[in-house]
């Protein structure tokens, strides 16, 4: 194994409930016209109303956090946020290691999130285990993984393969 690649989508089952009742609310206002007190909807603003809830959902299915290691670096993207792919070289990290975090308390959910305390910034999409990544300059990232097996595997390969020391790998 000399690669490692993963597409994770958000899946939660709250978050898709919440993006549904957000959608439905304003059809069902719209919709309901002089009972709620409302008068004088048209078909435009039921449109209008629905539009933004209907593209957030959209933004939702198609958002996908694409991550890549192999022995050039870390690659990751969050589609269709970042217009290209991100990279990190070996040669900038100090320290790259899995690890199981607290989504909620240290970054305040999932997305692209800024960590409190110190944390750094986080790319995930659920779960609670990732790669964490403290590069040379101190910046930390992290990056939610549920193939984190895997990526120990290849992390073991790149120091057989003297990629990487195994001092980065070790906490």
């Amino acid at each position: 194994m000399n690669e490692f690649s993963e597409r994770q989508q958000f899946r939660q089952w709250w978050l898709w409930a919440i993006l549904t009742v957000t959608l439905i609310a304003p059809i069902v206002i719209t919709l309901n016209d002089g009972k709620l007190g409302y008068k004088g909807h048209t078909a435009q603003d039921i449109m209008i109303g629905a539009a933004i809830p209907v593209l957030i959902i959209i933004l939702f299915i198609t958002m996908q956090l694409r991550t890549r290691i192999n022995e050039t670096g870390i690659y990751y993207r969050f589609f269709p946020i970042h217009f290209q792919v991100l990279r990190i070289g070996w040669d900038e990290v100090e320290k790259a290691y899995i690890r199981q975090y607290k989504p909620l308390i240290e970054y305040g959910g999932w997305g692209i999130r800024m960590g409190l305390g110190g944390k750094g910034k986080a790319y995930n999409t659920s779960g609670n285990m990732g790669l964490q990544l403290e590069l040379k300059t101190g910046k930390k990232i992290l990056i939610g993984s549920q193939k984190t097996d895997e990526i120990s595997a290849l992390l073991e390969q790149l120091v057989k393969n003297k990629v990487i020391t195994r001092t980065m790998i070790t906490v």
